[in-house]
């Protein structure tokens, strides 16, 4: 929010000499921050001068330049060398003289030019920083400004004038307004204040207003309340006054037309967005009502919007003309024929307005003051300075037609000690110091029973709900220097959880295998959320419109993020993430929400807490090369047979064995495709990605990708590591091959010949699948086997009889039989 000093100064009792460094000090000494000072660029003599007269001169390189004479108020006029042609003689204008200082640091001196020596500068309104006109120079008396030769030409056009830039935050929307500001300031500061609004409010009635608004949506109802003054016969064509347009423009907002221009003017002084129709325009009364699905509205920026039921629209007997406290509609526009001008100065919930706003993503000076937070009691008296600036500055006359139609609520009453302020900030502060500090931010305190206050806050301040809130005002009134710096005495951690350490080695491990770990957002497409087979969570207020999806698996975000930096050239890679992702089970959320302070009831916290599960994975990306080809080595791609065995390597890192045998899943390469076993539970799949997904994503064709429930391996992990150990005996290897039908799964084998040949295996392996012409139908699998026992030396029968075992237990669960 930005507030131009002479306006601030309207209001509070400024000490002359005040800085708006001194007004910013001030301020964040009740809580606001500082951003930034705008406008004082202009420095040193700026004086208003009269063309006494000039000679027209044409010179070689082809421009033609007025040497003029100029009454500064001094005994002998100065020369000056002006390019420009559009002034006349007797012209008042502005004249910077040597040693001023214009915008963008430019000093003026006196030079020689064109065969002259300048003696200063005619200045335009652009040189001087006031707009955008750079036409000609700048002539006062075509503006309507009357002054004399030598008049300090800084004060007549405002440009001694800086506008103090304060952070607002959410909870603070009292400080959008030049009057909140003003308070905030007295407040810090002891000045006084006025309340500008604090003025005598005329009424009216007659004219047709109504809140439809009976069945509200998520607990708002979208209008409290709704006040219309109309102004008869005013000029639309007059211009704005210059001392408008300064502050509108140091405020941060372009003049636009007189109509417009007080509008905007109430609303940056009362903080309470008003809205003027053509009342001409009008059909009929005013409804405040719901949109009907399919609905439209061309609104002032002259965009049709399709409307959503839960917009709330201010209509007439024809429809919609305007936004609730977003933006006005095209069809009532004011504008240069506008005579009879109807005055809207309405409460909206900010809930409804901030929900209207994000959806049409359309933010206005009005939707940002109503989402956080209009007085509900400023609408007469905002509407009353509306209508006193359109009879002055437009030659308006009121009417009586008018509305008045809601209540102003009655902020709730809070039962406060005076000792809790101290309570909670550790200070020493005083009975009367603590309420002198709640009477100063406006709030009523009254005596009650058992040594506690009952304290009201002002309608303003719909912030401050809670006793905290109150030890909120109090610290930061009596001042924030007042609390004690005592640092507390952090207990004695524990250290991670037994979850976050294998979590941790996990990533450690993967990391030290040479894979990039990275931080996906967990936002997707519903494309990309629905790939994986599950059915996606969608955000009701998602950040981005095109991700409106929880994610429900991990390698579309890898994928995502893969595609990105092949486009920044990088071939190679290997990434990997641990994350949670987002899983449906059962009915979530609810549409019952009450607003406000109201709460819930038990069946809608049931709901509420019905939120979708969160399992943490851990997903792999794989692409480019394995091996970089080098003299005497071939390049080798990542393949399924890489994303295997990271399964496998985080697996091993929490004491697991896993097997893997052969799936299906439509987003991953057909026969390349593993699903990841520990014993009977499948934790996750590994393979290749599909090829169309890979080259939809502009990614190479062959794609590993891993994706793991890692608290299910957490829950499986063993308490303790299996150290291995060297065996002290002599090994015996042997080979088993064994023909099986095609259809029959490498691992059902390897896992039947594992089992049967009982403790003396110490290693199986398959080290080849064979499928030829002359094995119809079927396969040759060959497996390499090692025995060994402990305690002594193996013969070559004992691990024959023991392979064997194996082979018989193998052919009675898959029909594998002994290859010739």
């Amino acid at each position: 929010m930005r507030a131009p000093m002479s306006w601030l100064r309207e209001l509070v009792e400024v000490p002359a000499g005040t800085t708006g460094d001194d007004v910013h000090a001030a301020l964040v000494r009740v809580g606001l921050e500082e951003e930034a000072l705008h406008g004082g660029d202009v420095t040193g003599p700026l004086v208003v001068g009269r063309v006494l007269s000039f000679d027209a001169e044409e010179h070689t390189n082809g421009k033609t330049v007025r040497w003029v004479q100029v009454d500064v108020g001094e005994a002998e006029p100065r020369g000056i060398v002006c390019g420009a042609a559009n002034f006349l003689v007797d012209d008042l204008v502005v004249v910077s003289l040597p040693g001023a200082v214009l915008p963008g640091g430019f000093a003026i001196s006196a030079r020689k030019t064109y065969g002259h020596v300048s003696d200063g500068m005619i200045a335009s309104e652009r040189e001087l920083g006031l707009g955008d006109d750079h036409d000609g120079i700048l002539r006062l008396n075509a503006k309507g400004l009357d002054a004399q030769p030598g008049d300090d030409a800084l004060a007549l056009l405002g440009l001694d004038d800086v506008a103090i830039e304060v952070n607002v935050t959410p909870d603070r929307g009292y400080v959008l307004s030049i009057r909140g500001m003003a308070r905030e300031l007295a407040l810090s500061t002891g000045w006084s204040f006025r309340d500008p609004a604090d003025v005598t409010t005329g009424s009216g009635d007659g004219f047709r207003v109504s809140i439809a608004d009976d069945a509200p949506i998520r607990g708002v109802v979208g209008c409290g309340r709704l006040v219309a003054r109309v102004v008869r016969g005013i000029d639309a064509t007059r211009a704005t006054p210059r001392w408008m347009q300064q502050r509108l423009t140091l405020a941060g907002m372009r003049p636009i037309s007189l109509a417009v221009d007080v509008t905007n003017y109430v609303m940056l002084e009362l903080g309470q967005p008003i809205h003027g129709y053509d009342l001409d325009l009008l059909r009929g009364g005013i409804t405040v009502r719901r949109a009907t699905a399919g609905e439209t509205l061309v609104t002032l920026d002259d965009v049709t919007r399709t409307l959503d039921a839960e917009d709330l629209l201010i209509c007439d007997d024809e429809g919609p003309v305007g936004l609730a406290g977003v933006m006005g509609g095209a069809r009532t526009e004011m504008s240069a024929a506008t005579t009879d001008v109807l005055v809207e100065s309405a409460w909206f919930h900010g809930i409804s307005v901030a929900r209207t706003a994000r959806r049409h993503r359309l933010w206005s000076e009005a939707s940002r003051r109503f989402e956080r937070g209009v007085d509900p009691a400023l609408q007469d008296a905002a509407a009353q300075r509306v209508v006193d600036l359109l009879v002055e500055l437009a030659g308006g006359t009121v009417d009586e037609l008018g509305a008045s139609v809601g209540q102003v609520p009655t902020p709730p009453t809070i039962a406060f000690a005076p000792q809790d302020a101290a309570r909670v900030t550790g200070a020493v502060y005083g009975d009367d110091e603590v309420r002198a500090a709640l009477e100063a931010i406006g709030a009523t305190v009254a005596d009650a029973t058992g040594g506690t206050w009952r304290v009201t806050p002002p309608t303003w301040r719909p912030d401050i709900a809670e006793r905290v809130d109150l030890v909120e005002e109090a610290a930061r009134v009596v001042g924030y220097d007042r609390i004690p710096s005592v640092l507390p005495s952090p207990p004695s951690g524990r250290g991670l959880t037994r979850p976050q350490r294998l979590r941790r080695n996990v990533s450690n491990a993967l990391a030290a295998s040479g894979l990039t770990e990275v931080l996906v957002a967990p936002f997707q497409a519903e494309a990309d959320a629905r790939r994986v087979g599950h059915e996606p969570v969608r955000l009701t207020n998602p950040l981005d419109e095109r991700r409106p999806f929880l994610r429900t698996a991990l390698v579309p975000g890898l994928v995502e993020t893969a595609q990105r930096n092949v486009g920044r050239g990088l071939t190679d890679l290997a990434l990997f993430e641990v994350g949670a992702v987002f899983r449906i089970e059962g009915e979530h959320g609810t549409d019952a929400v009450p607003a406000g302070a109201v709460r819930p009831d038990d069946d809608t916290l049931a709901t509420l807490d019905a939120l979708p599960t969160q399992p943490r994975h851990v997903g792999a990306l794989l692409l480019g090369a394995r091996l970089a080809k080098q003299p005497g080595q071939p390049r080798e791609p990542y393949g399924v047979a890489d994303a295997v065995d990271v399964a496998r390597r985080v697996a091993r890192t929490l004491g697991l064995d896993v097997v893997v045998r052969q799936a299906q899943r439509d987003w991953l390469h057909p026969g390349r495709t593993a699903e990841v076993l520990v014993g009977e539970h499948v934790v996750g799949v590994a393979g290749e990605l599909l090829p169309s997904i890979a080259t939809d994503a502009d990614l190479p064709r062959q794609v590993a990708v891993v994706e793991l429930d890692l608290d299910v391996l957490v829950g499986l992990a063993r308490v303790s590591l299996d150290t291995a150990t060297i065996g002290a005996t002599p090994a015996a290897t042997q080979d088993l091959s064994v023909v099986v039908d095609a259809s029959v799964p490498a691992g059902d084998v390897l896992a039947a010949v594992r089992e049967g040949a009982g403790a003396l295996l110490e290693h199986v392996a398959l080290v080849d699948d064979y499928r030829g012409a002359d094995l119809s139908g079927a396969k040759s699998l060959t497996f390499a086997l090692r025995f060994r026992d402990p305690e002594r030396t193996l013969t070559a029968a004992q691990a024959t009889e023991a392979k064997l075992a194996g082979l018989a237990l193998a052919t009675e669960r898959t029909g594998a039989a002994l290859r010739d």
